[in-house]
């Protein structure tokens, strides 16, 4: 694990000198990214720094209710009042991503920017894009680091309820509610402290996981009974959803969240992917238990990456043509399957 203390100067003199201060989360941010935007954002406001938030698109509607989400600009509802944030930045932090092409729209103007750049982040292998790159692929979320970076530079532990929650979705959402993802004993210990806050538990929850519509529902049932293939001599499975499925069912953005983890409560299953079709591409989700690198999968063959259980990619083919690929991709790796539990 990194010395987070050898930042903590540096950010110190950053934070308390810029005069305006940008925090970017990636583009279809999830969880993660606009719970770790919201708590470095309660943290730098309480110390009176002038802060705005930015996102490249619209946040999906499980996380619209927390506080301080209606302050997020989005890239593509309001390009100019965007381009004005930065531009007029001189410190610009960007959390939960690792490649700069992850600012969709507004990466040209980050990159091309005079402000320092600070990058957050738990992914492996980040890209150098920023003057100051804090990674750590050991926790299981930014939301953890940042908040460990907040108690270093606080002196002691930062917090307030907007704050708790917002580390708490994040947390929860990249472990899938502690089913995955590398937390420690460290992690539920913060978790310990945010609920001791006084925070509901229940109702973030619900909130998360149980705000769907029932055009959802309907399309859960009908991606598991119609669009679920299990490989078993493989060990794997996997869901597709045409965009005429999608169309069918009412499909609003967050409505497939969590569906790629549904085959890995299949005995035997270790890997599991979803297919969805877009506009001219496949977006692929990956999810794997045990020690199956779902994310080498997704970097050597999908264009993607991210954790060795969660991963994603995307593949520019039909939908047929993508399956029949992954397929062969499954029989190549897998002697990857061998010794999995």
């Amino acid at each position: 694990m990194i010395e987070l203390s050898k930042y903590t100067k540096q950010l110190s003199k950053l934070f308390s000198t810029a005069d305006n201060i940008l925090l970017i989360a990636h583009i279809n941010p999830d969880g993660d990214a606009i719970g770790s935007q919201i708590a470095l954002y309660q943290f730098l406001t309480s110390q009176g720094r002038k802060v705005s938030m930015l996102a490249p698109n619209y946040l999906q509607e499980f996380l619209k209710w927390m506080e301080g989400s209606d302050h997020i600009s989005v890239f593509i509802q309001d390009r100019k009042k965007c381009r004005s944030l930065i531009n007029s930045a001189d410190l610009i932090v960007m959390l939960d991503f690792n490649q700069p092409n992850r600012m969709g729209e507004a990466e040209e103007l980050v990159i091309a920017s005079n402000a320092k750049k600070v990058l957050i982040d738990h992914h492996l292998d980040p890209l150098q894009f920023a003057d100051i790159t804090i990674s750590e692929s050991s926790m299981c979320s930014t939301c953890e680091l940042v908040h460990e970076l907040i108690c270093e530079l606080n002196g002691s532990a930062f917090m307030n309820k907007a704050y708790a929650e917002a580390l708490y979705t994040g947390i929860i959402t990249d472990t899938g509610n502690f089913e995955y993802g590398s937390y420690t004993s460290r992690t539920l210990r913060i978790v310990a402290d945010l609920l001791e806050t006084g925070i509901q538990k229940e109702k973030i929850l619900n909130l998360i996981y149980n705000n769907f519509s029932a055009e959802r529902l309907r399309l859960q049932g009908f991606a598991l009974n119609t669009r679920m293939v299990v490989l078993p001599e493989l060990q794997s499975a996997y869901i597709f959803l045409t965009k005429e499925d999608l169309k069918e069912y009412n499909h609003v953005k967050g409505d497939t969240e969590g569906f790629v983890n549904m085959p890995l409560s299949i005995k035997g299953i270790c890997f599991s992917t979803l297919f969805i079709e877009k506009e001219g591409f496949i977006k692929l989700s990956f999810r794997s238990k045990g020690t199956f690198p779902s994310n080498e999968i997704a970097s050597q063959y999908f264009s993607g990456g991210g954790h060795m259980n969660a991963s994603g990619g995307e593949y520019y083919d039909t939908l047929e043509n993508t399956i029949r690929y992954f397929l062969k991709v499954l029989q190549d790796n897998a002697w990857r399957f061998n010794g999995i539990e």
